[in-house]
């Protein structure tokens, strides 16, 4: 592991992430080609892989590929076409980096990207997703399947809307065997599903290591690189050999007392997701701080299994009902955020929190100065509010952004340390009714 500010990660897990996504880029490309294995777009948020393993389907995820472009500094391109086109400036840059690629033939990784055979938006929390599904779906000629999910209105589900989301799974069945040409088999269903509960334990136990002093990985950037596998592979048993590899690797860092930085100075949490097209300036701003992430909303944008919640094989159409109503951050609303950052700042030990608002991204950044203003005046937790974007390299300001960031760690480093009875008074002074981000259902991991 590298001891200087401008660092570099040649661990075991990070060459296997890579050629984990180097090889789901060549089966798209190998789809592109030939058709087979047929390929189905569908989101992040409350995905369900498990249905499209069960058929031998290839999950194509328009955020990633709009991730790649962005990390790869190819993202101004599709989205200055996608402007061209006619979508406004302030539209989601990941929607027009995806189309403005879609329509030039443009792909982060430079073979060809298939057409969809299916458009699946699961819609979880953003309504950007549905108007980006229904362009995918005209663009391509692909069909279109539409699964309405229920926001989290309160701190579970009702059986009522489990029970609305799994009849739309089972329409959803019948589509994927056309497509597939296959009939639903219900012991590899449950299969699939019993291959995700166990990358969920494994990751959650990982996200869990960061509670560690050092923490044996950093919690945003590092976890960012463990996100692939564990959307692309999670009901597959590659993806739990990954997240095998991933936990041993940071079990030893652990037993060693090594963590990313040479002197881990700093505790902090993110909240947001991170400038991709500046993602290794932005890293090296903490580093020069010493400061380690040690947990993120941004990487339970997949999926909250850190607070307890598991596939269930027994019943896996419920399951993966549940993980779309309630097992994400994108379909909860505000308060619950704000407890599961309160969770993190208190239970992995962390000194401030770290906002960044992205530009082109209501869903994440709405309402972040409220919660600037809560975690700052209630809590009396040290926060930074950031601006930039998530996608379009036209918004990141590196001088300004680095002068607050200084800033904030300079007087961080002279702050005093919070006590956990000013914590709990923080807590019970604030006069905001929270709701739980542990629901009933779920079980909390020691």
């Amino acid at each position: 592991m590298a001891t200087s500010e401008k660092m570099e990660y040649r661990g075991q897990i990070h060459q296997l992430q890579k050629d984990m996504m180097v090889e789901w880029y060549q089966k798209l490309n190998e789809s592109a080609l030939t058709g087979k294995p047929p390929a189905v777009s569908l989101m992040i948020s409350g995905n369900c892989i498990e249905l499209l393993e069960a058929f031998d389907l290839l999950p194509l995820y328009p955020e990633v590929n709009a991730l790649q472009l962005a990390i790869r500094r190819q993202s101004l391109e599709p989205i200055l076409i996608a402007e061209e086109m006619g979508y406004a400036t302030d539209n989601c840059a990941y929607v027009k980096a995806d189309i403005g690629a879609m329509v030039k033939g443009i792909t982060p990784a430079g073979g060809k990207l298939p057409v969809a055979s299916l458009a699946l938006c699961n819609f979880v929390g953003c309504n950007v997703y549905t108007k980006w599904f229904e362009h995918i779906a005209e663009f391509q000629k692909s069909p279109l399947f539409m699964l309405d999910v229920p926001f989290l209105r309160t701190d579970s589900p009702s059986k009522d809307d489990i029970a609305y989301v799994v009849r739309q799974l089972h329409d959803l069945v019948k589509q994927l065997e056309q497509i597939s040409g296959k009939k639903f088999d219900m012991d590899r269903f449950r299969e699939a599903v019993r291959n995700s509960a166990k990358v969920e334990d494994l990751w959650s136990r990982i996200k869990h290591l960061s509670k560690k002093k050092p923490s044996p990985y950093d919690a945003y950037f590092d976890a960012i690189s463990l996100m692939g596998p564990l959307y692309v592979y999670r009901a597959n048993p590659r993806g739990v050999h990954f997240f095998e590899v991933a936990l041993k690797e940071y079990e030893e860092m652990v037993a060693r007392g090594q963590g990313p930085l040479e002197k881990e100075k700093f505790r902090v949490v993110l909240e947001g997701p991170p400038p991709y097209p500046f993602f290794r300036t932005f890293r090296d701003m903490f580093a020069k701080w010493g400061a380690c992430a040690v947990a993120s909303t941004y990487s339970t944008v997949g999926g909250l299994w850190e607070f307890g919640f598991r596939h269930d094989p027994a019943e896996p159409f419920e399951a993966i009902a549940l993980h779309m109503i309630e097992n994400n951050v994108t379909n909860r609303n505000y308060l619950q955020r704000y407890d599961q950052i309160r969770k993190y700042v208190d239970e992995w030990d962390a000194d401030g929190l770290i906002i960044h608002f992205v530009k082109s991204c209501r869903l994440f950044s709405a309402g972040q100065g409220d919660m600037r203003d809560y975690f700052t005046k209630e809590l009396g937790i040290p926060t930074l509010y950031l601006e930039s974007d998530i996608e379009d390299p036209r918004y990141f300001s590196e001088a300004q952004i680095k002068n607050r960031m200084d800033a904030f760690f300079e007087s961080l480093g002279h702050a005093p340390a919070r006590t956990a009875a000013q914590l709990s008074a923080g807590r019970a002074g604030s006069g905001i009714p929270m709701v739980p981000v542990q629901s009933p259902k779920l079980r909390v991991l020691n």
